[in-house]
């Protein structure tokens, strides 16, 4: 990361002299970037005794909402106090003369996000049947919150969510294709955003949705058993149907009988090894702690997959606009069609829960 880029991100003078105003004085003042950040930036500041986390949106990007630190705040500090385990929020801040954008502070955790590998503590077939139940049972407390009562009533527009996020997705790939498809066409994807089109479910429960909802983006406490402390990544939250949360979810947790992944950079195979609960199991769990049935399962299974394509074949446009340097996005010429098929092979019952 350049000095120019760092500087852009954070006037540390600035968040020093904001911290002292809210906060009060503090001996010990340290700010680094935390570089496994994704969409947001994430800063790791220590002021005095307390650790805390910065997010705040990439420096040059429009506040739109896949970098809308408020929403993720406030949605964030509505769950606070309830069975769902979020950091502690400790700050909002909309004033950009502070570090050039919006941005928020939140409480440090201590823990492990399981991303590359499974640690060495969890490696035992107990532990890693643990770590799927934590996880299905955190997303469906998300899905039992009553939203109106914690204040998100006005969060969003639970009707027609689905239908929006198949029209959305296939205005992104339409932009997408603008430039790919004089390179290579997936004509898999219009056949799967056809097939999507013509099965959107008429209706849906209407619940709090994180969206974004997957394994590496929560945390496991140090010790054990596995113990599920933090969700993290709020920013896209909403109003909206749980089973959207639960296929994008189950479209990242591998199986052992699963051939391989298509997206080997973004998806890790740990949880096939023995212990790990099965998509099945999982499905049944959410099932019988949310009081809901995971209709047109296939649908919703499909659709994840179909949104990996969009974020891909949108990773494909920058790199080849000369829009990116990410060594990711170059190989998105060959990852999409798989993605596409794979789509296919679910609308076709060929990739079965």
């Amino acid at each position: 990361m350049s000095d120019d880029y760092y500087d852009r991100l954070v006037d540390e003078d600035a968040l020093a002299a904001y911290l002292e105003d809210e906060l009060g004085e503090a001996d010990d003042y340290d700010v680094r970037r935390h570089e496994e950040g994704h969409s947001n930036e994430t800063l790791f500041v220590t002021w005095g005794d307390r650790e805390l986390v910065v997010r705040r949106p990439p420096p040059g990007e429009t506040a739109d909402t896949a970098h809308d630190v408020i929403r993720e705040y406030t949605v964030m500090n509505a769950v606070a106090d309830t069975d769902v385990p979020v950091p502690d929020p400790v700050l909002a801040c909309e004033d950009h003369d502070v570090i050039g954008s919006d941005f928020y502070v939140m409480g440090r955790l201590e823990g492990d996000v399981l991303r590359e590998a499974e640690p060495d503590r969890f490696a035992d077939p107990a532990h890693r049947e643990r770590i799927g139940e934590q996880l299905v049972d955190t997303l469906a407390k998300i899905h039992r919150l009553d939203y109106e009562e914690i204040g998100l009533g006005e969060f969003g527009r639970p009707e027609g969510y689905t239908q929006r996020q198949v029209d959305r997705w296939g205005k992104q790939l339409s932009w997408a294709f603008e430039v790919t498809e004089d390179e290579r066409e997936v004509p898999d994807l219009h056949e799967v955003g056809d097939w999507l089109r013509e099965n959107v479910p008429e209706d849906h429960p209407h619940t709090l949705v994180h969206g974004d909802y997957k394994l590496d983006n929560v945390m496991f406490a140090p010790g054990t058993p596995p113990e599920l402390n933090a969700v993290f990544d709020w920013e896209m939250a909403t109003l909206g149907d749980p089973r959207a949360d639960l296929g994008w979810m189950l479209s990242y947790w591998r199986d052992a009988k699963d051939p391989d992944p298509e997206l080997p950079e973004l998806v890790t195979q740990f949880m096939e090894r023995e212990g790990y609960p099965t998509r099945v199991e999982l499905v049944s769990r959410w099932e019988e702690l949310t009081g809901l049935e995971f209709e047109r399962e296939r649908f919703y299974r499909t659709l994840a997959v179909y949104k990996l394509a969009g974020l891909g074949e949108m990773f494909f446009r920058r790199h080849l606009e000369g829009n990116a340097d990410n060594p990711l996005y170059p190989k998105m010429r060959d990852r999409v069609p798989a993605l596409a098929a794979r789509a296919k092979r679910i609308i076709e019952g060929d990739e079965p829960l």
